[in-house]
C-alpha cells in the first residue's frame, strides 16, 4: 500500500469538488479518481474539461498520452495526470514557503 502525500487528497477534493476519504492508499486514490473522471467523461464532459483546465493539467501532454496509449483506460490515465499535477503544485508551494522563510524580515516587501 503506497503512502499518499497528506496534502494531496484535500487538494484533489477541493479542486474537483468531491469527497474522497483523507486516509486512502495511492492505489485506492487512483481507482476512485479514475472512477470520478470516467463518470465525468460519460455524463458531464464540459465539467471535466473545466476541472482539467483549472487544475492546469498539460493539455498537449494529455492528448499525446491518450493517443500513445489508445487501448488503455483513458480515465485512469487522466487520473494519473491529475495526481501528478497536484503533487507538482504541492511541491512548488513547499519550496516557495521554504525560500520565503529564509528571507530576512527586513528584506521582505
Amino acid at each position: 500500500m503506497t503512502q499518499v502525500n497528506t496534502a494531496l487528497v484535500p487538494e484533489i477534493n477541493q479542486s474537483l469538488e468531491i469527497q474522497l476519504p483523507l486516509t486512502i492508499s495511492g492505489e485506492e486514490l487512483r481507482e476512485k479518481l479514475a472512477s470520478h473522471v470516467n463518470e465525468l467523461i460519460n455524463h458531464d464532459f464540459e465539467k471535466l474539461v473545466f476541472n482539467l483546465y483549472r487544475i492546469d493539467v498539460n493539455e498537449a501532454r494529455m492528448r499525446a498520452l491518450l493517443a500513445q496509449k489508445g487501448g488503455e483506460n483513458a480515465a485512469a490515465l487522466i487520473a494519473d495526470l491529475i495526481i501528478e499535477r497536484q503533487l507538482q503544485k504541492i511541491k512548488s508551494r513547499q519550496q516557495f514557503r521554504q525560500r520565503d522563510n529564509s528571507i530576512n524580515e527586513n528584506e521582505k516587501w
